[in-house]
């Protein structure tokens, strides 16, 4: 295998390090304190293509395709994870369209989530249906020329700022997860309402309550046909997976960054904390975990690029990289001592950033599973 990226890819991955230095991490402890959604880098990443990598130049894509969307992820993440968001809200809902939605659909959605002028998201998650996706209560009853929808989603990103996104809700319950639909549809409009939720870390990326009430969706906002929301959703879980657990690794990284810095700085009896062997273990664990996660993602965008199955490799990567993140920030939190609990200083935010990844786009729980019923042949991952 030959890990050296191409010279295309390391000009991206540049790009992206150069991006975040100067126009994320700035700003990154005030705009956590202040909980900024940052609109302005969403037109920015859009304009230099961050959210195109896999979407083709006939729909303003570039077509660099999955490892650049990695790299590009991980080198966000590493500066603020909370914009690392964006790129998903951006690029999932645009890779869910480009696989599932009819060409009039595409040319008219697809530009806009590429370009950052439509701020997106995806609402899947309800009250009572987490990751058991098939408990979801949203029902879109027809009605007319075209269907009404009621529901509540909750834990959405950008649920408070999106102009669009994805929804899924229950077209036929009686048909259980064959009935489940997918829609794209304009949440900016009557019979929809916001309510914005407060959390632990993450706080540029604001998360909140949707709930719909007799909100009327136009026949042509349904993705594929009735009935293939189940299968839409798995896939797109699939794609905004590979993202999420590219963005472990950039904090992974940003933690051992911290921690390194730190041990060759302060003295304790004498001599840098850095020579003390316990301190030696401890950053050598952080070092492996974030090699073997890096790998592991770039496998899974590699195998993505080759239009191979990965679900697998996938949940493999994204269960290791949100582990290596974790284990990282809490590492690095406590070889940094009182300052790495201070809120003056970027490693507490990692830790409180890093627990999002165990959570989100399938709980490391979730990831488990997947991994553990493909070995025992219940229920292969990639058939």
């Amino acid at each position: 295998m030959d890990f050296t990226l191409s010279e295309e890819l390391a000009a991206v991955k540049e790009l992206a390090h150069e991006f975040a230095e100067k126009e994320v991490a700035p700003s990154a402890a005030k705009d956590d304190r202040e909980h900024v959604f940052r609109r302005d880098l969403v037109t920015k990443m859009g304009e230099l293509g961050f959210f195109g990598c896999v979407i083709p130049e006939a729909y303003g894509g570039t077509n660099l395709g999955f490892m650049a969307l990695a790299l590009i992820s991980e080198e966000i993440a590493r500066a603020h994870s909370a914009i690392r968001v964006y790129i998903n809200m951006q690029c999932g809902p645009a890779l869910t369209l480009l696989d599932f939605a009819s060409e009039e659909q595409k040319k008219r959605f697809i530009p806009g989530l590429v370009s950052g002028q439509t701020v997106g998201c995806f609402a899947i998650t309800e009250p009572d249906a987490g990751s058991d996706v098939s408990a979801m209560r949203a029902t879109a009853a027809k009605s007319g020329d075209g269907y009404v929808l009621n529901g509540t989603k909750t834990w959405i990103s950008n649920a408070t700022v999106a102009d669009a996104g994805i929804v899924f809700a229950y077209t036929d319950r009686s048909l259980k997860h064959r009935g489940m639909s997918a829609f794209y549809v304009n949440i900016k409009q009557p019979g929809v309402s916001h309510r914005n939720l407060d959390k632990l870390g993450a706080h540029a990326s604001p998360t909140g309550e949707v709930t719909f009430e007799n909100f009327h969706i136009p026949k042509g906002s349904l993705l594929g046909k009735e009935g293939d929301g189940f299968k839409i959703c798995m896939t797109h879980l699939s794609h905004t997976r590979l993202n999420c657990a590219a963005g472990a690794v950039g904090v992974a990284r940003a933690a051992r960054e911290a921690a390194v810095s730190y041990a060759n700085q302060r003295q304790q009896f004498g001599q840098k904390i850095g020579e003390f062997e316990m301190i030696q273990d401890q950053i050598a664990q952080m070092i492996v975990r974030e090699e073997a996660a890096r790998l592991l993602v770039h496998r899974a965008a590699w195998l993505a690029d080759q239009h191979k199955p990965c679900n697998l490799e996938t949940s493999i990567a994204k269960y290791t990289a949100a582990e290596a993140a974790y284990f990282n920030a809490d590492t690095a939190l406590n070889i940094l001592g009182a300052y790495g609990y201070s809120t003056e200083f970027p490693v507490e935010r990692y830790l409180r950033d890093s627990k999002s990844y165990q959570i989100v786009e399938g709980s490391s729980n979730i990831q488990k599973l997947i991994i553990a019923q493909d070995a025992l042949g219940y229920r292969k991952a990639n058939r």
